[in-house]
Order: C-alpha cells, then structure tokens, then sequence
C-alpha cells in the first residue's frame, strides 16, 4: 500500500460517504475507518464496502488518548482525515459537556499523536481537520461567510468546533504539523441520521406525523449534496496547499419553511399523495437558543485554486435524497430507536 489513511468518524454520515470514496477510488490506500458508533455512527452505511481488502474498521473513540495512541503505534499512518465530532446544535444545548470531550479533546489527542508520532519525518504527511460554517456565527441578509471570516460562534457546538479549528492551526504554527482544514454548509442526502432536518421531515411525512419548524422558519442555510462535499474532501487531501483553509458551500440557500414546502411537494409527488397533503403536517414550535438567522458560503477559492464545485442542482439532490430514504425505510427505522423518540419528543415540544 502507498498509503495509510486514518478516517475518524468514518461511520457517520459523511464520514461513510468520504469512507467509500476513497476505499473505492484508491485501491493503493489502506484505509483505517475509526469510529465510536454511538447513536450516529452506524456500520450498516459502509455494509458495501466492508470486506475490500483496502479497508479496516476499528471501534475506539478519538477521546481516549490511550486508544489513539495505539492507533499511531499500530498501522503505519500517513494522513488523517478528521469528521469525528458531535455534530447536532440542538444535542449541544441540553449537553454541552460530551461537545466539549469529543471535539475540542478529541481532536487535539489526534493532533498530538500525529505531531508525536510524525516527529522528524513529517513529509508526506497530512492532516485534514473537517469543520463547520457554524464557526462564523450569523449573517446578516446579505454577505457570504470566507476563509477570512472572523469566528463567531453562537452555539456550544459551534464554540467547540471553533475550538478545535483553533488546536489544528496551533499544531501547524508552533510544531509546523502538516495540516488542511475546511469549513462547509450544511449537508443533506443519503445516511443521515433523522435528528437533522432533511431526514426527520422525510420519516414525518411518510407516518404523516406533524413536521416540527422553529419559529416563523425564516432561519437561512446553504445546503451541499453529501457526495458532492466528499467529493471535495478528496480534493482538498491531494491537492490543497498545506496550512491553507478552504470553504465548502452548495452555493444554494433556502429559508428552513421554503426548503420544507419543496420537500412536501416532492414527498406527495412520490408517495401518490394529493397536492399540499404534506404542507398540512408543518407545525411550528418554539424557537432554540441561540439560533443563527443565516449561512452562506463563499466557495470561490476552492473553485478558483483546486476546481471543484458542486455537481448537483438542490432539487436533483433532494429528489436522489428522496428516493434513497423510500427505497431504505428499513434503515431509517432502526436507527430511529426508542431513546430518540423521546429525544425526539422533548426537543420539539409543540407551542
């Protein structure tokens, strides 16, 4: 094998669509997939893949120094490529606390493992931290978040985020550790767990159970089709310049009541119904803490300096989306268990 890549969290939703790519696209790779599998990661979303011969799973949790260290000691590791993280806003705010262990610890017993272990010979070697748009905080009605964006962050999730944004550039400035990072907009399309909106509205409207909106709905984000943000991360690894940023947007707003409204439309399209049955589910709760009005990404460097851009129009990829979730029921059904419910239940507690 050429290489030895380390993927954390690559049984997550994007983790196990990055997993595949690269698996798939470099046979010359040895990919280590290290994942905790809690309640989003979930090994049925890489089924396909997992007896390639380039492709080894290991169950461990980034937060456990011990285990990471083991790791480095353990397979010949050549680059990293960094999802693990909690990723949910609303889980931040009735927990903070596993925020703060996974992705501001988590991530930095990685940066220091790797700097440990690469000590004296990093050429070659890349580390790739994966972020959020969240880190910006809010826009305004007009603007576009940049690599230059000063951070904001409004959320524990994103605070903890921003921190680990933070550790990475540290390692690269004080122990010149060889790093990327990325910032993207939010993701949609197969695997996603059916806490985050797309998902939940699907699982809604086919049991025809009110779909929970907060607020008014006027709050505005960037969606990017999963594959396509893989797609990126591929990119990145092999072509970015080492120390830079570089973000990651579908270059594709929707208020949350607009993008919801087109999702029922496609939902009665495909399941027979009659026109704005779906539309007729939309319940609206009480607004979260702390809510970001607006993200949007400026994606021009990625564009201008790697060539990548997003390859699907939004209302392809939410019909691919679509069709994925009605063809895998099955699979949205067991990872929707009882102790979601009532998370379920709580969170969005009608007005």
């Amino acid at each position: 094998m050429k290489k030895t890549i380390l993927i954390t969290g690559g049984a997550g939703f994007i983790g196990s669509h990055v997993v595949r790519r690269f698996v798939n696209n470099y046979p010359e790779y040895q990919i280590i997939n290290f994942d905790l599998l809690t309640y989003a990661g979930n090994l049925e979303n890489l089924k396909d893949i997992e007896k390639s011969p380039n492709y080894t799973f290991v169950r461990g949790d980034i937060a456990d120094s011990d285990q990471v260290n083991h790791l480095f000691e353990t397979y010949p590791i050549d680059g990293v490529i960094h999802l693990a993280a909690e990723s949910h806003v609303d889980r931040s705010i009735t927990d903070p606390a596993s925020f703060i262990r996974t992705n501001i610890f988590g991530t930095f017993n990685l940066v220091h493992a790797a700097k440990e272990h690469w000590k004296g010979n990093m050429e070659g070697k890349k580390f790739y931290h994966i972020s959020t748009d969240e880190v910006y905080g809010s826009l305004g009605e007009t603007g576009l978040f940049t690599e230059t964006t000063s951070y904001d962050p409004q959320s524990p999730y994103s605070a903890s985020k921003a921190s680990s944004d933070h550790l990475v550039r540290a390692y690269h400035n004080t122990f010149h550790l060889p790093v990327l990072l990325s910032n993207c907009s939010n993701n949609y399309g197969p695997n996603q767990f059916p806490e985050k909106l797309i998902p939940l509205c699907i699982r809604n409207i086919q049991g025809m159970k009110p779909i929970p909106v907060y607020g008014k709905g006027e709050n505005i984000r960037d969606w990017l089709y999963v594959e396509d943000h893989a797609s990126a991360i591929d990119v990145i690894y092999h072509k970015g310049v080492i120390g830079e940023t570089y973000n990651i947007g579908g270059i594709n707003e929707w208020t949350n009541i607009d993008l919801i409204k087109a999702l029922c439309a496609v939902m009665d399209e495909k399941l027979g119904r009659a026109k704005g049955t779906s539309q007729g589910l939309i319940t609206f709760v009480k607004d979260r803490a702390g809510h970001d009005l607006r993200y949007a990404i400026d994606s021009s460097k990625i564009e201008r300096e790697l060539g990548w851009k997003p390859s699907l129009q939004f209302e392809e990829g939410l019909s691919k989306t679509v069709d994925w979730y009605l063809k895998n029921s099955e699979w949205l059904e067991n990872v929707s268990s009882g102790a979601y419910e009532q998370y379920y239940n709580k969170q969005y507690h009608q007005r």
